[in-house]
């Protein structure tokens, strides 16, 4: 059995939804609510932690919506992608306010704003000791923001992914739907498959899977969980081989 091991996490993928961004307004930039995730940001920072953050850009647009049920798959996707480089720009920028140097990558070339991502010039960045940002998800339509932080994760030999949502981690079924979902706090990926368990969606999840790359699962709308999920081990749900 293979148990987390706060000791081995040096290199990470932080995956934020876009909803978490928006706070209790549901839409948008909150920005109480960025700035709780900015400090949790700093506080592993601080501790010496090499840091890739991947966003979502439901905030503001999701290719999944109703709007984007009218729109070619193509075309809702791409406006979602975009949204993601906002999120990353916002959050850049507010890292910088505070002099923690920052730098934004996307997958979609928009040299005004951000540079183009390639693993080598990413890997330079994170080892110079830059917080970096993947923006623009893989790139492609119909791969999700979970995908690109996986996909992410894998290129940069990170050590773990860490996707930040607004429950403890995975349950048996919806925590939200079914009060009497069991929180299950180590679980692999072959439970995952067996149980349907709801971790990420299946591309990004497989991905994971294939590469053996760790997952864990954690609530992010709990000031300092960041910091706490990766120093303790009974924060959040480990998801391994």
């Amino acid at each position: 059995m293979v148990s987390y091991k706060p000791e081995k996490i040096h290199k990470l993928i932080f995956k934020l939804s876009g909803e978490v961004l928006a706070g209790k307004k549901g839409f948008g930039i909150n920005l109480d609510a960025v700035e709780d995730i900015v400090e949790d940001i700093i506080s592993i920072k601080k501790i010496g932690y090499s840091i890739g953050i991947v966003l979502g850009g439901g905030n503001f647009f999701r290719g999944a919506s109703e709007v984007g049920k009218h729109l070619n798959r193509t075309v809702a996707d791409n406006i979602g992608m975009l949204a993601t480089i906002q999120n990353a720009l916002a959050l850049s920028e507010i890292l910088n306010s505070k002099n923690y140097i920052t730098e934004v990558f996307s997958a979609i070339q928009i040299e005004k704003v951000a540079k183009f991502y390639t693993p080598s010039r990413a890997i330079t960045s994170l080892n110079e000791g830059k917080i970096c940002f993947f923006c623009g998800g893989t790139g492609n339509p119909f791969f999700t923001t979970d995908t690109a932080a996986v996909l992410r994760a894998i290129e940069l030999k990170a050590d773990i992914v860490f996707k930040g949502t607004k429950v403890e981690g995975v349950y048996t079924a919806d925590p939200v739907k079914h009060k009497n979902a069991k929180f299950i706090s180590d679980v692999s990926f072959d439970e995952v498959l067996d149980k349907k368990l709801n971790v990420m969606d299946m591309t990004a999840f497989s991905l994971a899977r294939d590469y053996n790359m760790p997952i864990k699962v954690f609530n992010i709308t709990k000031k300092g969980n960041l910091k706490e999920a990766i120093t303790k081990k009974d924060i959040g749900t480990f998801v391994h081989e």
